[in-house]
């Protein structure tokens, strides 16, 4: 499958896995977040870190938000802790994952 619906590059390695949006037959919708790898020790699956910073005008500090995803980690893509990487919303793939790497981000 090329084409997958939002503007990413397609990886240069090919898988077999089912659950890949690039060769297997999962489709992507919905959220698109960037974040911060945390994890990799989970099975074809990692752990994602997006931090959002807001004001607290009474206090006139930021506060720092951390929210933490699971996605699919594909087996044509290859990441590690520290990489920044993009993910996309799809069906519900397991208990707690419900998104797919689908990028990795420079």
């Amino acid at each position: 499958m090329e084409n997958i619906g939002i503007d990413v590059k397609k990886p240069e390695r090919t898988c077999n896995d089912p659950k890949c949006p690039f060769h297997g037959n999962l489709r992507i919708h919905g959220q698109i977040i960037v974040g911060t790898v945390v994890s990799t020790k989970m099975n074809g699956s990692i752990v994602l870190k997006r931090e959002s910073r807001r004001l607290i005008k009474k206090y006139e500090r930021y506060e720092t938000k951390i929210s933490k995803f699971h996605a699919h980690l594909p087996g044509c893509i290859d990441v590690r802790p520290g990489d920044r990487v993009k993910i996309a919303e799809c069906r519900k793939l397991a208990k707690t994952i419900s998104f797919v790497v689908v990028e990795k981000v420079n």
